[in-house]
């Protein structure tokens, strides 16, 4: 019995000058399966579904539709072909309201005139069926990025989907709302919908998952079953080696006390205190909005610190800017690496020579370009950037590569406290790696280390302790076997509001 196929890819090649970036790849989707795409970053995960969604062409092969051999020539194309995608980047418009970013060229009508009532119904209709509480009156601007995604995946569903490709999903959703996706998800196969999965979750693949394609260096390595297959076999192919140790043993020896805050209180944060101690990983988890990122980002200079007080070694240091907290030895790791962290028109070795340049001062106002070219190449080389991406401008890299290089420029200079907030968001296995070994070596040279993050396996498995964060406080600290990830949902829902 032939199994139907929704859409097929025969040799598809995709040359950019000095450059192949996808090879020769054939690849199927059949109808109600979710088919994952796993890879490193460059792999080319990303431009197989680019050509899929009609955002690029192939330079040569085929892409068959239920058969039929078809050439998109725009996004459009692949909409009026039933193919959906949401790619890491947003495309939403900030000063637009939820339902007319949703209906976005679309747009219901009363003769001449737009039907916003029916948007803002259609577009509740859509969040209910996702079961994401939100208003579709508010305008973008307003949103975190969880909720952006949330809005990103309600585009996609909106029209006669037949075939959805979600790129990096739930980079931003706590577990709460994955559960919710892939309850989306489930419903949509039932109905015959094909979905192409992009993640580097590998604990995700077993819940939804039916097949897995690995690619390497813009190849096809091989496709297999998920039920006939582990998490082992899948990186092997992805590295080409085995992957022995993904979350590293760290030692702890916890010394001194670097940052102790005390009562802070700051939008959406209400009265948090906590210690963090040299020699030690400190995990912070929590559901988006719960505090957990902006009581770090209050302190470090980035939010108006409305009460309360923040030591580092000693020093009060409340309410002083981004740049004093800097010199006096904290560095902060943005979640949003491309809003926040990088220079994306510089090259990778301008935005490291950019943390080698904090606080540094030459002599008759020359600077010491020598040492700061070598202490570049040093950084580059401990967090394992190729040499051929160093002159690379930083927006042409690939997410995992863009990320060594915002946490290289940490390594710019010798701080004593690392608040890291998503560090590994859109990161693929083999750079969690590498950033996760960094972490360890941090941590075991003194340096006190702040994990942030929506990732439960890797904030329990890096964290020596865990904040829970809920409705603006810490809700529950804990410590060595009592980190588990049902003490650890069970605190995100703590009743911990202020008095009315």
């Amino acid at each position: 019995m032939t199994v139907p196929v929704l859409i097929r890819t025969v040799a598809l090649t995709k040359r950019y000058p000095g450059v192949t970036a996808l090879d020769g790849v054939d690849f199927d989707l059949r109808p109600g399966e979710v088919h994952v795409l796993f890879g490193e970053n460059g792999a080319g995960k990303s431009t197989l579904i680019s050509m899929l969604a009609g955002a690029t062409r192939p330079s040569d092969g085929e892409i068959l539709v239920r058969g039929h051999n078809v050439a998109f020539h725009s996004v459009a194309d692949a909409r009026a072909a039933g193919i959906s995608a949401v790619f890491q980047e947003f495309s939403l418009v900030p000063t637009l309201t939820l339902a007319e970013n949703i209906f976005l060229g679309d747009e219901p009508r009363v003769g001449p005139f737009l039907d916003r009532a029916a948007m803002r119904r259609r577009a509740a209709a859509l969040f209910a069926e996702l079961d994401f509480a939100i208003d579709p009156r508010r305008r973008v601007a307003t949103l975190s990025r969880a909720e952006q995604q949330m809005v990103e995946i309600a585009k996609a569903l909106h029209g006669d989907v037949g075939i959805l490709i979600l790129d990096e999903p739930t980079a931003s959703l706590t577990d709460r709302e994955v559960d919710h996706l892939f309850a989306v998800i489930d419903r949509m196969k039932a109905r015959g919908v094909g979905i192409i999965y992009i993640s580097h979750r590998m604990q995700e693949f077993a819940r939804i998952a039916d097949r897995v394609t690995v690619l390497r260096d813009g190849a096809r390595i091989g496709t297999v079953a998920m039920s006939g297959t582990n998490e082992a076999e899948l990186l092997e192919m992805m590295a080409g080696r085995a992957i022995a140790e993904v979350y590293p043993t760290i030692a702890r020896a916890p010394g001194r006390t670097l940052l102790a805050v005390d009562g802070l209180y700051a939008w959406g944060v209400h009265g948090a205190s906590l210690e963090v101690r040299a020699g030690e990983v400190l995990g912070v988890a929590g559901l988006v909005g719960s505090g957990k990122s902006r009581s770090f980002r209050a302190l470090m200079g980035l939010l108006p610190v409305k009460g309360g007080r923040v030591r580092l070694n000693g020093r009060d240091v409340t309410g002083l800017d981004t740049r004093a907290l800097m010199l006096a030895g904290a560095y902060y790791l943005p979640s949003d690496r491309k809003a926040e962290g990088l220079q994306l028109a510089f090259t990778a070795r301008d935005n490291l020579a950019q943390g080698a340049l904090v606080g540094l001062k030459g002599h008759f106002g020359l600077l010491p370009w020598r040492r700061i070219r070598k202490r570049c190449e040093d950084v580059a080389d401990r967090v394992e950037l190729p040499p051929a991406y160093r002159t690379r401008l930083a927006a042409q890299l690939s997410g995992g590569n863009q990320q060594k290089v915002l946490f290289g420029r940490g390594l710019g200079q010798d701080y004593d406290l690392y608040i890291l907030d998503e560090p590994t968001v859109g990161v693929d296995m083999g750079a969690r790696a590498a950033i996760y070994h960094l972490i360890r070596d941090l941590t075991e040279a003194g340096k006190a280390v702040v994990v942030i993050s929506s990732d439960l396996p890797e904030v329990m498995n890096l964290a020596h302790r865990l904040l829970v964060f809920s409705h603006g406080r810490i809700a529950a600290e804990l410590e060595g076997d009592a980190i588990t990830e049902s003490t650890i949902l069970a605190h995100f829902f703590d009743d911990v509001r202020l008095p009315a």
